[in-house]
């Protein structure tokens, strides 16, 4: 099978994943007689953005890297993440909540989020060059580039879904919540493993 065809059927497969967990994460909370709060909605909006950027990266990394276990890694995040994103837009639907809004990201959480500007990015997110510099990388250079932007993108996302695991009304969502907390954190030491095996 050519790499071509490969990376159509991982697509394709991704994009099947998406939908049954679209549909999925509309039934995970449809008989549920609690409303979702604006931590519910915070934490899927803006968890569902986070974790599309991580797909991003780890597609890039799968394209441009070398190392077969740190690719399977990726590979196993997109996979992971695309239906996790799936359920939560599932849920949006379900509560009549946009995919995005012009609220600035992660007020949700309050504290010293509470006074988030409304162009700064979420914790952990990489920058549009930053993002440039991955996908001109290659072999040992994107692996690295790789590994120094999902290290902080992950301990944003362990922020995210400790808070909602903390403060969200829904089981549902506390128990999204805490299967991305549970995982990050593993995926958090092996990502550091790889990184300072590449680190002079």
């Amino acid at each position: 099978m050519t790499r071509r065809y490969v990376l159509v059927a991982a697509v394709v497969a991704a994009v099947a994943l998406a939908a049954a967990s679209f549909l999925f994460g509309r039934l995970s909370v449809g008989e549920s007689a609690t409303r979702p709060t604006a931590v519910d909605v915070g934490f899927a909006r803006d968890m569902a953005v986070h974790h599309q950027q991580a797909v991003l990266m780890s597609e890039l990394l799968r394209e441009r890297g070398s190392d077969a276990e740190l690719k399977a890694i990726a590979v196993d995040m997109v996979l992971t993440q695309t239906n996790q994103v799936g359920q939560m837009q599932g849920w949006l639907a379900l509560w009549g909540e946009p995919f995005a809004t012009d609220e600035p990201p992660m007020r949700w959480m309050g504290g010293s989020h509470a006074h988030h500007a409304a162009d700064a990015p979420m914790t952990g997110m990489a920058t549009q060059e930053q993002l440039n510099s991955l996908e001109g990388a290659s072999g040992v250079d994107a692996e690295r580039t790789y590994l120094e932007l999902m290290i902080p993108h992950h301990q944003g996302g362990v922020e995210m879904a400790q808070h909602a695991v903390d403060h969200a009304s829904l089981p549902a969502v506390r128990e999204l919540a805490q299967s991305m907390l549970q995982a990050q954190a593993t995926e958090l030491e092996t990502l550091q493993k790889f990184l300072d095996a590449r680190t002079p």
